[in-house]
């Protein structure tokens, strides 16, 4: 019997864009084996995971999104070692395509996502309201999800669930999903004097829906809660407002699949000698790309957006090299053309120095997060930040801005014992180059460099501890 089901539009490995895909791919995991039986439901894209897959259907129906109709399949993954039970809807006209949010081949959003997203929370309720035993926890994630808590309160059309408590987690308040009330027949009916609950700046708001509705509130790190209420694209007197029911729950990382003594995706597995380790992963990445083996190599892995901060990397990587210092950098990732472009054009303008590869790339990041010294992480807004945490694991040194779950974990080495990496505060080159120009000279005293990479090999963010908390928050709203 399911207690908690996460409703999510991510869950790693079936469908992962960001941290929200990893989240929700691990803590169903951790928390089945802690004794509380979770289960994830995602839309059923047609991507390459997903449709490999063999499927047992549990549900189906039909969604009215004003005068049209959507049949929709619940379906369970059948024979996979995932540690929890995920769901897939399946609804044609809507899901059936390769991306998450985009079109894969030309980078353009869909432009339905009003439509795809009611009515998946619509296929999930429906869903859930014919069990026999009804969950103890709906835990939604993100604005896809926002308008669950609110549905469930207010709609006649789910109103066997009215007591189901929900949680509502953020891991990004800078989307919101807003869009116009011009749109609201396509909503299920809900009491009129309701309408209330949903609205923020004269639009239909899912973020600002689920802080409102939801019984609790999380963020994905202590300090992104705090952040959100002064910054939060103008919900930030909202969240203040309901500061009581909210707390910052830092996120964990799936130690199984991030385990560098295991990881299949790595040429040399951890042994005894991280040095060693360090070394041999860093020669693959050497031969394969423009490198230099012997300088230190700082690596970025990403998104090409706005919030990850890439656009500071070009500008950082020359002023660094005109320096007179010398070391190599590497981008993974993919998004914004313009500096796709430009990162290109680098590979030509510093050959040997820097390379980049312009995809999502998945086995390849485990492989620099192995090979590479440092990892470069200049966000302009990072909730919680799993690739630190990665880095930790293989012994990669993060250099990071201090927002967010960055400030939570990543003590700076100025303090010796306790450093954990490398700060800076300020979102410009000057700042963002005095850290690095740190690192480097940490990465030539060999006997600080090791110990350093000792003891954040050592550091536990597995998803135990959080997953706990979580369940200790689940008690609190329910007889779990």
């Amino acid at each position: 019997m399911i207690k908690v089901l996460h409703v999510s539009a991510e869950c790693y490995p079936a469908a992962k864009s960001g941290g929200l895909g990893d989240v929700v791919g691990a803590l169903p995991k951790y928390q089945c084996r802690l004794g509380t039986r979770s289960a994830a439901v995602i839309p059923k894209y047609y991507n390459k995971w997903i449709m490999s897959q063999q499927y047992k259907e549990v549900h189906y129906g039909n969604v009215r999104l004003h005068d049209q109709y959507y049949h929709f399949s619940v379906q369970e993954v059948q024979d996979h070692d995932l540690g929890y039970p995920l769901y897939v809807v399946d609804i044609p006209g809507l899901f059936d395509r390769p991306g998450i949010y985009a079109d894969p081949y030309n980078g353009y959003p869909y432009g339905d996502e009003v439509k795809r997203y009611l009515a998946f929370q619509q296929s999930v309720l429906r869903w859930v309201q014919s069990w026999e035993t009804l969950p103890s926890v709906l835990h939604c994630h993100d604005h896809h999800t926002g308008l669950i808590p609110f549905f469930v309160k207010f709609s006649p059309e789910f109103e066997r669930l009215q007591q189901l408590p929900t949680v509502f987690t953020i891991h990004n308040g800078q989307y919101h999903g807003a869009f116009s009330w011009t749109q609201q027949h396509l909503l299920p009916y809900f009491y009129a004097d309701r309408g209330g609950w949903i609205e923020w700046q004269n639009t239909i708001n899912p973020l600002a829906a689920g802080i409102k509705c939801s019984w609790r509130m999380t963020t994905v790190s202590p300090n992104y809660l705090q952040e959100l209420m002064q910054s939060s694209s103008g919900l930030e007197s909202l969240i203040r407002q309901e500061a009581v029911k909210s707390v910052g729950i830092l996120n964990g990382i799936d130690t199984d699949v991030w385990n560098p003594s295991k990881d299949p995706m790595i040429a040399h597995p951890y042994k005894r000698s991280v040095d060693k380790f360090k070394a041999e992963n860093k020669k693959v990445l050497a031969e394969e790309f423009n490198l230099q083996e012997d300088l230190p190599l700082f690596t970025f892995i990403g998104r090409f957006a706005k919030e990850k901060g890439a656009d500071l990397l070009p500008d950082l990587i020359y002023r660094y090299l005109q320096t007179g210092r010398r070391a190599c950098f590497f981008v993974l990732g993919s998004g914004d053309r313009e500096l796709k472009n430009r990162f290109m054009g680098m590979r030509h303008d510093l050959f040997s120095f820097f390379d980049a590869s312009i995809e999502y790339n998945e086995a390849l990041a485990h492989q620099l997060y192995a090979g590479s010294d440092f990892l470069l992480m200049p966000s302009r807004v990072e909730p919680c930040g799993l690739n630190q945490l990665y880095s930790f694991r293989y012994g990669t040194i993060p250099v990071v801005r201090a927002v967010g779950g960055l400030w939570d974990t990543v003590i700076d080495a100025g303090e010796p014992e306790h450093g954990r990496g490398f700060r800076f505060l300020q979102f410009d080159v000057d700042d963002a180059l005095d850290a690095l120009i740190r690192a480097s000279a940490l990465y030539y005293h060999k006997k600080s460099l090791t110990g350093l990479r000792r003891r954040i090999m050592k550091l536990d963010f597995s998803w135990e501890r959080s997953a706990n908390e979580y369940i200790e928050l689940y008690k609190s709203i329910t007889s779990l």
